[in-house]
């Protein structure tokens, strides 16, 4: 007997949706529940205060900014860091922020992009992204065309722009899971 190629083709379908949504299911159950969020062991009283500074050397890695290997990020300096594990300062540099900051506290690096366009319609690569504030996606991107002006602030835009050495530096560093710690 001959069976009908729609049935065959119906089949096929159902079983591929099924495995879809298995494997859907699995990657949703493997994801943890912190990822891209505050630390919760952080206490908000001692995250919003800001980090002690070095007077004679401003770029200098801030006191409490975390342990280990991570990326420090200064809202009020707009400053990043790399740090490896032994506290040992990678590189520093200068960065725009966006429109939209997040709040002080650890957050792990959710996902990458290597190139894509910004939510400004600015055409982006070496994009690292690590929470959301208000449904605005916040990372660290560098604009293709090199520039770093900044953001129209009518709007909420949550890219913290760097120069294109800058952000391959990042790139390198920065992978998913990576601790992103937010100082003010």
């Amino acid at each position: 007997m001959a069976r009908s190629s729609s049935g065959i083709v119906a089949g096929l379908t159902a079983a591929a949706l099924a495995v879809v949504g298995f494997l859907a299911y699995q990657a949703s159950a493997n994801v943890p529940d912190n990822l891209g969020k505050p630390d919760a062991s952080a206490t908000p009283k001692a995250a919003a205060s800001k980090a002690p500074r070095d007077k004679k050397n401003p770029a200098a890695l801030p006191a409490r900014s975390g342990t280990g290997e991570r990326v420090v990020y200064s809202t009020d300096d707009d400053r990043v860091w790399l740090v490896e594990a032994s506290g040992k300062v990678r590189r520093t540099f200068k960065v725009t922020p966006g429109t939209v900051d997040p709040a002080p506290g650890t957050y792990g690096v959710t996902t990458r992009a290597g190139s894509i366009t910004g939510s400004d319609g600015v055409r982006i690569e070496h994009l690292v992204r690590f929470t959301l504030v208000g449904g605005v996606a916040i990372g660290f991107s560098a604009a293709v065309d090199g520039s770093t002006t900044a953001p129209d602030p009518e709007k909420k835009l949550g890219g913290i722009r760097t120069s294109r050495a800058d952000a391959d530096a990042l790139w390198e560093f920065a992978t998913v899971g990576e601790k992103i710690v937010v100082i003010k």
